[in-house]
């Protein structure tokens, strides 16, 4: 009896993480490089006042583990990688969030952002874009563990 109210309390937690998971993208993000298709860094979102923001909090190439940002504009350049926030102001609307930008450190440039969970929430679609969201790029990022 006990083992089965025990794995009544696993699966229910199971199912209350999945269910989480799949209503907001706060957590952490594993990144993936456009050109070698391999992990590239963990982003985490949070959320602060309804809107969303996202740091790196980790560099998973080797060798670029303490990077500095030179070329991102501002107040972020030189700074280092880790730690730096390239999401801001993301705001929920509908079943994306919009309204932010995101920062590529490679190239310094701000972009305008939207972000979407798929796959039930195991997936990120990130589009940066400059003006309106038909002309710009799409990453997926995958839920960290």
């Amino acid at each position: 009896m006990k083992k089965s109210l025990f794995f009544a309390i696993v699966i229910a937690v199971i199912f209350s993480v999945s269910a989480l998971w799949a209503a907001s993208p706060v957590g952490k993000w594993k990144t993936i490089d456009d050109e070698t298709k391999k992990e590239k860094s963990i982003v985490e979102i949070y959320e602060v006042d309804g809107k969303l923001f996202g740091k790196i909090v980790a560099i998973l190439t080797p060798g670029k583990e303490n990077d500095v940002c030179e070329k991102c504009p501002g107040a972020d350049k030189n700074k280092p990688l880790v730690g730096l926030v390239i999401l801001k102001g993301l705001t929920k609307s509908g079943d994306e969030y919009s309204g932010g930008t995101i920062m590529d450190p490679a190239k310094g440039k701000v972009y305008r952002c939207q972000i979407a969970l798929e796959d039930g929430g195991a997936k990120l679609k990130v589009r940066g874009f400059i003006g309106t969201p038909m002309l710009g790029r799409t990453q997926y990022w995958l839920r960290a563990q």
